[in-house]
């Protein structure tokens, strides 16, 4: 059996690290897309407004609850642009966590790789040693068979062995 992974440890870290930055990363995008709609609800608040101007304490009304409004959507956007700064951020973050993983991933793959090409080399070197042995013990009862043979003949009985070629 072929050893373990030595760098399995620091793998496992950086996988925790990838997965806390992906989690990272998921928050700002939820804080991005909630300081959207935020914008996108108090817009349009300002778009919705009286359609006529009767007299002259609404229409000082409707100049003040617009100036709010765009004051509300100026902060609104300085917070959206903070929330996109941080989400840039994180998946920054994210992306180096994921390259620190993708390298020690790859050797893991070529370890892998590696241990089990060892694993072939030794199960073929078993193979073949049992094999062997099987030869070596044919061979000797061969051997054995012929010698068991030869001493059950009668004495002074001739023992034919091959010539080359057959000939006789």
């Amino acid at each position: 059996m072929a050893r373990a992974f030595s760098l399995l440890g620091l793998l496992r870290l950086r996988h925790a690290q990838q997965d806390q930055a992906a989690g990272h990363l998921a928050e700002a995008n939820d804080r991005l897309r909630d300081a959207a709609d935020r914008r996108l609800a108090a817009k349009r608040t300002l778009d919705d407004g009286p359609a006529q101007v009767t007299d002259a304490a609404m229409l000082s009304a409707i100049a003040a609850s617009r100036a709010s409004s765009r004051a509300m959507l100026a902060e609104l956007d300085a917070v959206a642009a903070r929330r996109r700064a941080e989400a840039d951020e994180a998946q920054t973050a994210f992306g180096a966590a994921r390259r620190a993983a993708i390298g020690l991933e790859k050797l893991e793959a070529a370890h892998a790789v590696e241990a089990a090409a060892e694993d072939l080399r030794t199960e073929q070197a078993a193979l073949d040693e049992i094999a062997g042995q099987s030869w070596r013990v044919r061979q000797a009862e061969a051997a054995a068979s012929s010698t068991a043979a030869a001493a059950a003949r009668p004495a002074g009985t001739p023992t034919q062995t091959p010539t080359p070629g057959g000939a006789q």
